[in-house]
């Protein structure tokens, strides 16, 4: 639960600490002293965005810091710790932070800097508001089939209903598939059986290409290639004047000046080694004059074969690889001429499976759906008596639809009769705003127990009613604090008179600038602020007496809140 609120440099707020107990708490305050400011703060604690006007005239930066007592939620400590960070003694600290520049914001838990993501999905775990938008919420079908489900424990079939809708539509959509390409593959079968065809029968290899060119052009120069070639061979060894005979001479003038100088021996081996790598070029050149003939039959066939390789490449790609591709892309797709039937009976069954499975698992969750209409309908409506709507009636209707859905074989719609001889009629057409709020209030006290949210702030659901209905109310509001931590921000003394923990927001001046101040108020300062919250004069002896009256009103006291832990976080 949340055990403390502080704001700092927050709209109109220069610093105010906040202290929450548990059960029933309430902030009340005149018009524009700053109660929604509190919501706001709230809002941005539990990672809303954040924008640099939120934060006070002339201050650098805005503070909100909530100090969490989180004893009771193991599921909580262990989601914290996955991330690496550490509760201290049971609690947990959020911290956000914006930057009057550029409404940049940074985000701690306990200390860590933590991403505006993180944040946002620890403090939905910590922190539930519902505001008068929320009560609108429960105009629109997916919401209330969402209560529904969680009413009658149904969550995990209608997961199990949207996971099986999910393989049907998947079948269904890979038939579809199928159907399509076989048909696009039958009007084009001519073009593909020609491509597979041409290019199988071609059998290109991958850089057969280069060696034709390259044989072509020898093929083509071959004269002038054994004219080189044969010039080479008879400078190297072609008669007593070609080079090998002449520098072989010199072996004898190497040996005479080696005796004369030993040290001259590194002449000998350059000259081996040259005379070696001559003879080597004139081998090699011989044997090359004699591999280079002159072949016009052959030149003919490879100049056939380029013409067919260039032709190819042109067709289907820029080299042989792609070309290849084609043809295998080609083949793939004629194959699902001799495929598609067997594909489509396997895709067909697995349709049926599918099918029956949705059917199954739609047919569990209607069950529980039934179940759960009556049981909360009978739930709902012995709450709205207490809350003003003596002749109200509530119904939860399941209406088939002509096929099941990813959301089960039915609509849900809630509906409502709330006077006397008016038939029964969707929420959405009949309810007042203040009416809303209240059905609203009564499913939020039947929820309460399934709620794992420890904290649930309402802010002014009590729009549009007064009198004993506000009593009504706040009474409902005091049995869902028996589950949860309650904060309600509230303009009506019936409401305010039934929390635990009253505190109270009040605008002034400081330093020339408007600020707001917040303060717990217990005793006769709860008697004066109760009495100014019903219209009179807080000092009149009437307004007070009709406060303490209102106090004293209040229905069995909850058992007494424990005592929550703080500490003071720097």
């Amino acid at each position: 639960m949340l055990t403390e609120l502080r704001i700092k440099n927050f709209a109109i707020i220069e610093s105010v600490t906040m202290p929450f107990a548990p059960g029933f708490n309430v902030l009340t305050g005149e018009t524009g002293a700053g109660k929604s400011i509190v919501v706001g703060a709230l809002g941005l604690l539990v990672g809303e965005r954040a924008a640099s006007d939120l934060v006070r005239g002339g201050a650098d930066r805005a503070t909100v810091e909530g100090v969490f007592d989180v004893s009771d939620s193991p599921s909580l400590v262990a989601a914290l710790d996955a991330r690496g960070i550490e509760s201290d003694d049971g609690l947990v600290v959020l911290r956000r932070e914006v930057a009057a520049a550029g409404g940049r914001a940074r985000a701690w838990i306990n200390g860590t800097p933590v991403t505006a993501g993180v944040l946002a999905e620890i403090g939905r775990s910590l922190v539930n508001v519902h505001g008068q938008h929320d009560a609108q919420a429960l105009l629109d079908e997916e919401s209330q089939r969402r209560i529904l489900d969680l009413f009658g424990d149904a969550a995990a079939d209608a997961l199990r209903v949207a996971n099986a809708h999910a393989a049907l539509t998947e079948a269904r959509a890979a038939i579809a598939a199928l159907q399509r390409r076989r048909e696009e593959v039958t009007k084009r079968a001519d073009y593909l059986q020609h491509v597979a065809k041409e290019i199988g029968e071609a059998k290109l290899l991958v850089g057969e290409d280069v060696r034709l060119d390259d044989e072509a052009r020898r093929l083509t120069h071959a004269e002038e290639l054994r004219a080189l070639a044969g010039e080479i061979t008879a400078t190297l060894d072609g008669g007593d004047e070609a080079a090998l005979r002449r520098i072989g001479h010199l072996q004898r003038t190497l040996g005479a000046l080696q005796k004369i100088d030993p040290s001259a021996v590194r002449l000998q081996e350059l000259f081996d080694a040259a005379y070696y790598a001559l003879e080597g070029l004139s081998r090699e050149a011989e044997a090359y004059l004699a591999s280079v003939e002159g072949d016009p039959s052959r030149l003919d066939e490879v100049d056939r074969r380029r013409d067919v390789i260039f032709r190819l490449l042109k067709k289907y790609g820029g080299t042989i690889a792609a070309v290849n591709d084609a043809g295998g892309d080609a083949r793939t797709e004629l194959d699902v001429l001799d495929t598609a039937a067997l594909d489509l009976r396997s895709l067909e069954a697995r349709v049926v499976e599918t099918q029956q499975a949705l059917r199954t698992a739609s047919g569990a969750l209607t069950v529980k759906r039934r179940k759960a209409a009556t049981t909360l309908a009978t739930a709902v409506e012995q709450l709205l008596p207490e809350l003003g709507m003596a002749d109200g009636r509530f119904f939860v209707e399941l209406m088939q639809r002509d096929e099941i859905a990813s959301t089960g074989a039915e609509a849900i719609e809630f509906r409502v009769a709330l006077n006397i001889g008016h038939d029964a009629r969707p929420l959405a057409r009949v309810a007042s705003g203040g009416e809303l709020a209240r059905v609203m209030l009564a499913l939020k006290t039947i929820l309460a127990r399934l709620d794992n949210v420890p904290t649930l702030i309402f802010d002014e659901v009590d729009a549009g009613i007064g009198g004993k209905v506000g009593i009504m109310v706040g009474d409902a509001m005091r049995r869902v604090a028996e589950h949860h931590q309650v904060f309600a921000i509230t303009h009506l003394p019936q409401i305010a008179a039934r929390a635990h923990h009253h505190i109270v927001v009040s605008k002034g001046a400081k330093g020339g600038v408007t600020t707001a101040d917040i303060g717990v108020t217990a005793g006769d300062a709860r008697v004066e602020e109760i009495a100014r919250m019903l219209g009179g004069d807080a000092e009149s002896a009437v307004s007070r007496e009709h406060a303490r009256e209102l106090l004293s009103a209040v229905v069995a006291p909850l058992s007494p809140p424990k005592t929550a832990k703080k500490r003071i976080v720097k």
